[in-house]
């Protein structure tokens, strides 16, 4: 399987079912938090497979139109950095993915080890860009007493943390067989 970091109608295509199937999977909401941010049905899957299939450039472009859509469903504006790094910055995070490139896992190591650290890196940096955000822009919501970083990282861990575990055991069932799929098709 080659690594084209083109947009090739190919590559758009799959950059759009994948975000289809990201919308999709973020509606079905196992937990939601109180201003913002849930524990979905894998809804970061197809992004950090999309970013592991085809690089860091397409996941973190995908990623970021994530981020864009994933605002106008609904999403807050205070501030336009508050507004990059909830949305087209977190997720642009899932693309650096991207570095933990698939078709490796059947040449090296256990199967699990790469896609969870694809999805522990990703969701990762997706904490980071909303733990800053909360930090800057969310901070008069933590209860008085509380360090506004303490409250951001833990509204956002609380979400988030769940999200990774899910993705990363989900990923690790996923990751080889759709490999050995799309490598028998291209």
């Amino acid at each position: 399987m080659n690594r084209d970091t083109r947009f090739t109608i190919r590559i758009i295509v799959e950059a759009g079912m994948m975000l289809a199937l990201t919308v999709l999977l973020g509606q079905i909401k196992l937990w939601t938090a109180a201003y913002g941010g849930s524990v979905t049905a894998g809804s970061m899957i197809p992004l950090l497979l999309l970013a592991m299939l085809r690089g860091p450039k397409v996941g973190i472009i995908v990623g970021a139109v994530y981020g864009v859509l994933n605002y106008l469903l609904g999403g807050w504006f205070v501030h336009p950095m508050q507004w990059l790094l909830d949305y087209p910055l977190a997720f642009a995070g899932l693309g650096v993915a991207g570095f933990f490139w698939l078709p490796a896992l059947r040449k090296r190591g256990p199967r699990f080890v790469l896609p969870v650290l694809a999805a522990v890196v990703g969701i990762g940096l997706r904490l980071l860009s909303h733990f800053l955000a909360g930090i800057w822009f969310w901070g008069h919501l933590a209860p008085e007493g509380m360090p506004v970083w303490v409250y951001s990282l833990v509204y956002n861990a609380q979400y988030l943390v769940p999200e990774v575990i899910v993705s990363a055991v989900l990923i690790i069932y996923l990751a080889p067989t759709l490999t050995k799929f799309l490598e028998t098709r291209v």
